[in-house]
């Protein structure tokens, strides 16, 4: 074997380890739970008139990326539905690793299953880290700024990470960026300065239509740096969660399953109109 060889997989280890946006993957080919979450039967209100689709992140899954922010949406009157995408052959439970392109395919087809089932116009996307960015190109190249009202990006990867650094060891070994392309490809498109991300970025970040919320943590240490999160466009609102609470010590895996105060944000851009002002007083909500 090449000595390189050698070094980049445990540099592929720590990569894949990083990323890791959810808690270990006990329940991910179970059912999601059925008391409101992944409901078909449930018709969204007049005052949430539009069904909320999760949108998991890398190694994460449509069950337990989201114990925390589904039931805390269903409470509050939501129709919530969250979908598995990316999935690699012969890579059971970990998702989100797949081509982002093909995986945004996966992603309408879901909003279109929710929609025929909620009867509803429109959707409104959550997404945490690729979820909060692979969206953006089902929106932009795959017709769904038409389907989609709002989308809300918890610690998304909209412009590339360095992942602290890491990544801008892969010119040091030769063709371990072809082989991150090849074995984990979902992981390689999030590489700052890879061709899918400046294909999705190109000519902005946004499209009409759509409103942008992003959420984000400064002590994020797998999309680095931090502000590479924040997008650019005249319906967006980018937020840092240490500007509404200094006390927030959420970093990227937290962010997304447990902080209060982002679920609180979330839901302010879910319903603008009911939106209230969120402080550390939110952890308590």
């Amino acid at each position: 074997m090449l000595p390189w060889k050698r070094l980049i997989r445990p540099l592929a280890a720590v990569l894949l380890t990083a990323t890791v946006g959810i808690v270990p993957a006990t329940t991910a080919e179970a059912a999601a739970p059925s008391s409101g979450w992944n409901d078909y039967s449930c018709k969204p209100s007049t005052a949430h008139p539009r069904p909320v689709v999760l949108v998991h992140g890398t190694l994460g899954n449509s069950v337990d990326n989201w114990l925390a922010l589904a039931p805390y949406l269903v409470t509050r009157g939501y129709c919530v539905y969250s979908l598995d995408y990316g999935q690699l052959p012969g890579v059971p439970l970990f998702y989100g690793l797949g081509p982002i392109d093909k995986s945004a395919e996966q992603l309408q087809v879901f909003v279109d299953k929710v929609l025929a089932a909620t009867g509803s116009a429109k959707a409104d996307l959550v997404g945490h880290s690729q979820g909060g960015m692979m969206p953006r190109y089902y929106l932009k190249f795959l017709g769904g700024a038409a389907k989609v009202n709002a989308l809300v990006g918890i610690a998304p990867n909209n412009h590339g990470t360095t992942m602290s650094g890491l990544t801008n060891l892969l010119p040091y070994f030769p063709g371990a960026q072809d082989l991150l392309t090849t074995a984990t490809p979902g992981l390689a498109d999030q590489v700052t300065g890879s061709a899918f991300l400046a294909k999705l970025n190109a000519g902005g970040d946004t499209v009409a239509g759509v409103h942008y919320t992003v959420i984000a943590t400064k002590y994020d240490q797998v999309v680095t740096p931090y502000s590479s999160q924040f997008l650019t466009g005249s319906d967006v609102h980018n937020v840092l969660l240490q500007n509404l609470c200094a006390l927030d010590l959420s970093e990227h895996v937290a962010i997304g399953l447990l902080d209060r105060i982002a679920f609180h944000e979330v839901a302010n851009a879910l319903d603008p109109a009911g939106a209230t002002p969120t402080t550390c007083a939110s952890a308590r909500g």
